[in-house]
């Protein structure tokens, strides 16, 4: 019997997307370097409750004495431990086919074409929607989108809250902001000159031991940079990872260190300009709600006024810090001087 029954074909779209929704985890981290990253590390990890909390250590006990024979110990009273509290937040990228639409493509080809179009133009837009956010400052919608890399390492350090956690009143809560117009002696641009002893400079300040940023994302300008930074030497490509995956990123070795700077610049960027983030990784988390980590929601529904069909695919969770240490933002306030 042809397959013409409407039913039957929103039923097929439900299980068209339930055969794809287990890999779009994978689909959006492999459109993003620091989601990838996180995931490579085991650093997407789900949460329960209304809350997303993340535990700090965010002090010491300052009980530490040198000592000999009966001298005095000193244990002294002191509050380690506190959280860090962020707001989940939600989003959902619709499939949605008319019922003419699904009744002019009922042969068996015709039907799964259509039907692709429209899934891959959503599993598009749930990458683009998520890469946006995570750029982002977190005021999109209403402020209702995930909190990104503007709202997690700003240009402004000491001003707002982040995760529930006053900057203005917690020195230590705060990320670090180069201008580089003002912060390196003797650099008013980056340049192919310049961008090696400003990345270095400022990895150099904010490492501590073995931890310090361990991924440069880089707008075009600072990429740019760099890569002519790297004619005059043997250029080193990372063909075993990011490089595989299609990322175009290079190898950074300096202050005793080497990580990934990866182009985050481009077509359709969301990376703002003249900025890099030197990023320590295992100081960020990306929680889910296990329940919607980019997969399908419930079954296909049919709206109760008009003749079509709807599939949603949705995520809730959000971006996330423990450690704002080893964060950087470098960025160029005056490019043209």
């Amino acid at each position: 019997m042809a397959l013409t029954s409407v039913e039957k074909n929103q039923e097929i779209l439900s299980l068209a997307l339930e055969d794809r929704s287990a890999g779009y985890q994978d689909l959006v981290s492999n459109s993003n370097v620091l989601l990838y990253t996180l995931q490579e590390k085991g650093l997407w990890k789900p949460y329960s409750g209304p809350r997303i909390r993340e535990r700090l250590l965010y002090n010491e006990t300052g009980s530490g004495v040198w000592y000999n024979g009966w001298d005095f110990l000193n244990p002294v009273p002191a509050e380690l431990i506190n959280d860090a509290e962020y707001t989940p937040k939600m989003a959902a990228v619709a499939v949605a086919l008319s019922n003419e639409q699904i009744l002019q493509n009922s042969g068996e080809g015709q039907l799964e074409d259509v039907m692709e179009v429209h899934i891959a133009a959503a599993e598009q837009e749930l990458q683009d929607l998520t890469d946006a956010s995570l750029h982002s400052a977190g005021t999109g919608f209403g402020g209702k989108e995930l909190g990104g890399l503007q709202l997690a390492v700003p240009t402004t350090v000491n001003s707002g809250t982040y995760g529930g956690i006053s900057r203005v009143d917690n020195p230590i809560w705060r990320t670090t902001s180069y201008d580089v117009q003002s912060a390196f002696s003797g650099i008013t641009q980056v340049s192919s000159t310049t961008v090696r002893s400003i990345y270095q400079q400022a990895i150099i300040a904010r490492s501590r031991g073995k931890k310090g940023p361990n991924l440069i994302l880089a707008s075009s300008e600072h990429y740019q940079a760099y890569d002519a930074a790297t004619v005059a030497i043997q250029r080193i490509n990372d063909e075993n990872k990011l490089g595989k995956l299609g990322f175009t990123s290079l190898k950074f070795y300096g202050a005793g260190k080497q990580m990934d700077i990866v182009l985050e610049g481009g077509i359709g960027s969301n990376m703002p300009a003249n900025v890099s983030y030197l990023l320590d990784t295992d100081s960020l988390r990306f929680r889910y709600h296990p329940e919607r980590n980019f997969s399908k929601i419930g079954r296909a529904m049919m709206p109760i006024n008009q003749d079509g069909v709807v599939q949603y695919i949705g995520l809730m969770g959000e971006l996330t810090m423990v450690n704002p240490l080893h964060q950087i933002k470098i960025y160029d306030s005056n490019p043209a001087a």
